[in-house]
């Protein structure tokens, strides 16, 4: 018996025709009341469908804060420093953020605001529940009010883009088309079809990404778009990006011939995103190379790039090890936090090598990060 998200998708089909797989994948992901990310259920941690770094321990969130630190302090100590979380689900990343800084470097918290941006509006009322200590330095916002606003900070995310909706392609014979999602025999499937805009096309040459005849690929221009919005909202400052992907030699690879697209349910990995509407998570590698020459194109600087081994290792993760050692805590307690940093930094079954981070910069001069230097990438 199909569910309403279904019925919604197959209705749209019969009335419109084939739509691209991005138009699919919003509704998934989006349909207000339907999709993944907007209705009620938990996503995250040992009783959803994936780990998160925010899930496995506060001192992702504190590194996080060390470096935040140094960026105001390489903007010279403004005293209207904001921080922007774009995809802040519960607020959990945002608090542990604040309480560092509120208990390490008081004169940045008290610069500090903080603004929330977040697709469902649920969500609001738990993230001022997290974040009750910090209520007064906290905005939430939604997507469309953000683009509106003007701040001078550091905008911050971790495994937005990855969720963002993505046009899939394939290089057939008679060159590059578009995949669409139709109904066929009581089942929804795939089918190829023109290309639905000509950004799809200028995105591989503009961003020098050859496929060879049967690759399919995906391409983010929802990415793209949302850094362009990031970029007019900052004034002067920083956006720092945390998703797993990598540069486009390796995302778009010979080898890789069937794209990176995923899907997470119950921490059960499959390819096939025609079951379990709106049930389960849609994820795809991102292409951090394009976020790094859009940007470039957009004014910003790339400062840094690498795995989050290195950047949390970088930023401080040593010092927060030392530092729970030093505590009066039981020897059980120093265990499990050993084995939620390993979790964090490790490659090979951690979280080390999966995640990359991307840290840019607009309009600053001579910026001091503590990953710029620590361990290259």
């Amino acid at each position: 018996m199909e569910n309403t998200l279904e019925s919604i998708v197959l209705e749209r089909i019969a009335t419109h025709g084939p739509m691209p797989f991005v138009d699919f994948m919003a509704a998934c992901l989006y349909e207000p009341g339907y999709g993944y990310y907007t209705s009620a259920g938990r996503k995250v941690g040992s009783g959803g469908d994936f780990y998160t770094s925010i899930s496995v321990h506060a001192a992702f969130g504190r590194v996080l804060a060390r470096e935040i630190t140094t960026m105001w302090d390489s903007m010279g100590r403004p005293q209207d420093f904001t921080l922007l979380e774009v995809g802040a689900g519960h607020g959990r990343l945002a608090c542990d953020i604040m309480d560092y800084l509120q208990q390490a470097a008081p004169a940045c918290y008290n610069a500090t605001s903080i603004i929330l941006v977040e697709q469902e509006p649920s969500l609001v009322e738990a993230q001022q529940a997290t974040l009750a200590e910090h209520r007064s330095k906290l905005t939430t916002l939604s997507p469309q009010e953000a683009r509106s606003i003007k701040m001078r900070g550091v905008i911050y995310s971790n495994e937005l883009i990855d969720a963002m909706p993505v046009h899939r392609v394939i290089m057939g014979a008679q060159g590059l088309q578009e995949i669409y999602v139709t109904h066929e025999d009581g089942q929804l499937c795939d089918m190829q079809g023109p290309l639905s805009t000509p950004r799809l096309s200028s995105y591989l040459t503009t961003h020098g990404i050859p496929l060879h005849p049967g690759q399919e690929a995906e391409i983010s221009l929802a990415a793209l778009d949302w850094l362009s919005d990031m970029v007019s909202v900052l004034q002067d400052g920083f956006i720092l990006t945390i998703d797993y992907g990598w540069p486009k030699a390796q995302l778009y690879a010979p080898e890789r011939n069937l794209g990176t697209l995923l899907c997470y349910y119950r921490h059960n990995v499959e390819d096939n995103p025609y079951t379990r509407i709106g049930q389960q998570d849609i994820t795809t590698h991102i292409n951090f190379s394009a976020l790094m020459e859009k940007g470039e194109e957009l004014g910003l600087a790339t400062l840094w790039f690498g795995d989050q081994s290195r950047f949390l290792m970088s930023a401080g993760m040593l010092e927060e090890l030392e530092a729970s050692e030093a505590r009066d805590i039981s020897e059980k307690e120093k265990l499990k936090f050993r084995l939620a940093i390993k979790r964090l930094i490790m490659p090979e079954g951690g979280m080390g090598d999966t995640f990359r981070v991307l840290v840019q910069s607009k309009d600053i001069k001579n910026a001091q990060l503590r990953c710029m230097n620590g361990l290259q990438p």
